[in-house]
């Protein structure tokens, strides 16, 4: 019988031989467009620091008082006696920035999706889930003990059949906003119908979305508010969103009417019993808000930024996802291959992620090019014509 560590070695070396191993690169360096990781200096496309805010100064200067005003940590949960000045203000802010009744701080962004989805459902229900959905719905899904059912990715037709065929107590849909891996969006007008029409609940996870959607960063919800689509907290009844990306720092928001807010105190596990986010970082968040909301020029940057780089790749004939967000898969395939893309890249100084199964199907593994409203012009030429140079070492590397 093989002992425990042989077991555990043995997973290991199929996954080395698979080339699906993980690495964590070390940061020397703040979180920025130019960084130092693993004591190589390399210009960075791989950040979900869509704003660049990560290293605001008025954001760190929010940190250092609230650090100042209420010290470092939270010492208990919220329902003990975690729950400080600066998360009652952030909640108070967000609910009138999301246009929604209520909104309840969470440590993570995992933990506010688990969190709302095994508080919400049980084995009476059911839950719809897209197929792309980021491993936090997925997992909350199964975790809640609810008819786990994935639909195929962005097919509403696909999804309308399945909720005709439900008899469950209570029907959730659940879909990211925008997807992590794709840069694509949620089709909103078809799931806010279907749901209409088959009574049942919708819940979304924007937080791809956030500070670079909609003109003052409201995300999908006011993209698609802004294309005359009425969405409210009485169609859209659960909204999450994440300090993580665009807002520069941690932790999450569920977003919502004041009857799913205090549901969510009373009932929901993860929020009960977790210490609560430093108030410190609350007080970071409240100034990132302030910035996602008055910085229009970043989310317009992005977008310039991004043309260029679709149409560029274009030209060179890479295959990219359709996608208008600051997420730019290219699609290479072969996870080989793609390991190979990644490592001339960095050969070059930049630093772009390589994305393999399981985290996207078999036989997409990709590129992940992220942009940061930071990011120069030098930076952005400098990455056009390592994509160019990629293209020729691609096209030998496949000549027989």
């Amino acid at each position: 019988m093989k002992s425990f560590r042989q077991e555990l070695r043995q997973q290991l070396e199929e996954r080395q031989q698979a080339a699906l191993m993980r690495r964590r690169p070390t940061l020397f360096s703040p979180q920025g467009t130019e960084i130092i990781l693993d004591r190589h200096h390399v210009t960075s496309f791989c950040s979900n620091d869509y704003l660049g805010l990560a290293g605001h100064p008025d954001i760190i200067q929010a940190a250092h008082d609230g650090l100042d005003n209420f010290g470092a940590g939270s010492g208990a949960s919220h329902l003990v006696s975690g729950h400080i000045v600066p998360h009652h203000a952030l909640e108070e802010e967000l609910a009138a920035f999301t246009g929604r009744s209520r909104c309840l701080v969470f440590s993570s962004g995992f933990m506010a999706n688990v969190g709302v989805l095994t508080t919400l459902l049980g084995q009476k229900d059911a839950v719809f889930e897209d197929r792309l959905n980021h491993a936090s719905l997925l997992d909350g899904g199964l975790f809640s003990g609810a008819k786990f059912r994935r639909y195929p990715h962005g097919d509403t037709g696909k999804l309308r059949t399945m909720l005709s065929g439900s008899q469950a107590n209570r029907k959730l849909v659940v879909s990211d906003g925008v997807f992590s891996m794709d840069g694509d969006t949620a089709p909103m007008p078809g799931l806010l119908e279907s749901c209409a029409d088959y009574d049942a609940l919708l819940m979304i996870d924007d937080a791809h979305g956030f500070g670079v959607m909609g003109k003052t960063g409201g995300g999908l919800v006011e993209h698609w508010q802004e294309q005359g689509v009425s969405i409210d907290e009485d169609s859209l009844q659960i909204l999450v969103g994440t300090f993580g990306k665009a807002f520069g720092g941690s932790g999450a928001f569920v977003a919502g009417s004041d009857e799913l807010i205090e549901t969510l105190i009373q009932f929901c596990r993860p929020y009960i019993y977790t210490t609560a986010m430093s108030p410190a970082m609350a007080e970071a968040m409240r100034a990132a808000l302030k910035l996602v909301i008055k910085d229009q020029w970043r989310r317009e940057y992005l977008q310039s930024m991004i043309k260029r780089f679709r149409a560029h790749c274009d030209n060179l004939g890479f295959r990219l996802v359709s996608s208008d967000t600051p997420i730019q898969a290219v699609i290479i395939g072969d996870v080989a291959k793609t390991l190979s893309a990644s490592r001339f890249l960095m050969d070059q100084s930049i630093f772009v992620m390589p994305i393999r199964p399981p985290t996207v199907p078999a036989g997409t593994a990709r590129l992940r090019v992220t942009f940061s409203a930071i990011h120069t012009e030098g930076q952005l030429v400098k990455l056009l014509d390592a994509m160019e140079k990629l293209a020729r070492y691609l096209s030998m590397e496949i000549e027989p």
